[in-house]
């Protein structure tokens, strides 16, 4: 069976879950809640709440329903092993510091990957009712059950750029900023506080790079396929799958991402 093939199957079933876990999400959020800091020793604010746990839980409830052979990590709770080599990669709110402030930027996310090839991913936004979905080389964005394809906006140089981060606080030394800012000082404008959207905006042809740090790969990897699927190119800064997460810039063409890598890598 093709690949195209395989993410037909497994995007159906992709579509309806993302949207059922945003009703969850979405039942917390501008509600009173408490706020948990799992933080490391050393490293930055890492907050955590209830809709964040009920979200993944619920999304695990209906993966291992369906899918019992599959494996599952998530952001949340412990990975889930499975005999398969299908993995479901969660991080069922992207962007809880914008989640607890109020503001709508945050989404849901889930991909699912065979060995090391991304199949289907899809990103939800439940407060304005939108949903990304890729896999098999198309991307489509998804308002009131109408579905529209969508492609990146190509033929894009540096200096004619717009570049979305979510916050310069991400990247994980001075050195890595540093190269980030020498991006910004060459293109157009930039935009902050974008999360997981950007990628959305992107492959919706509104933006033209994301440049990130400290992904981890339940981050970014149901976000590979709807930047691919639209024609985009995402790697890590020195051009390698970006699946690990860490380091990522994602580009509307290769040009251009060639451009971005020159000042990263």
């Amino acid at each position: 069976m093709s690949n195209t093939l395989v993410s037909a199957d497994y995007m159906y079933f992709l579509e309806e879950l993302i949207e059922q876990a945003g009703e969850v999400s979405l039942r917390y959020f501008r509600t009173e809640l408490a706020v948990t800091d799992k933080r490391q020793k050393g490293k930055a604010f890492d907050p955590v709440t209830r809709a964040d746990r009920e979200t993944e839980k619920f999304i695990r409830e209906r993966i291992t329903a369906v899918y019992p052979g599959h494996a599952i990590i998530g952001e949340e709770f412990a990975p889930k092993q499975g005999a398969a080599s299908f993995t479901w990669l969660i991080d069922p709110i992207d962007g809880t510091r914008g989640f607890i402030s109020g503001t709508p930027m945050w989404g849901v996310l889930i991909g699912l990957k065979r060995a090391d090839e991304c199949l289907v991913g899809a990103m939800r936004q439940p407060y304005t009712g939108e949903t990304w979905i890729g896999g098999g080389n198309t991307a489509y964005f998804i308002r009131q059950h109408q579905r529209t394809r969508i492609t990146v906006r190509e033929h894009t140089h540096l200096d004619e750029a717009i570049v979305c981060c979510t916050h310069p606080a991400m990247y994980p030394t001075d050195e890595a900023r540093e190269k980030f800012m020498g991006v910004i000082a060459r293109c157009r404008f930039s935009r902050y506080g974008t999360e997981c959207l950007g990628y959305g905006m992107l492959a919706s042809g509104y933006v033209d790079l994301v440049i990130e740090g400290g992904l981890s790969p339940y981050d970014i990897m149901p976000l590979i396929p709807i930047v691919e699927g639209a024609g985009g190119i995402i790697t890590d800064w020195q051009g390698n799958t970006a699946q690990n997460g860490g380091l990522i810039v994602a580009a509307s063409g290769k040009k251009l991402h060639a451009e971005a890598l020159a000042l990263l890598s």
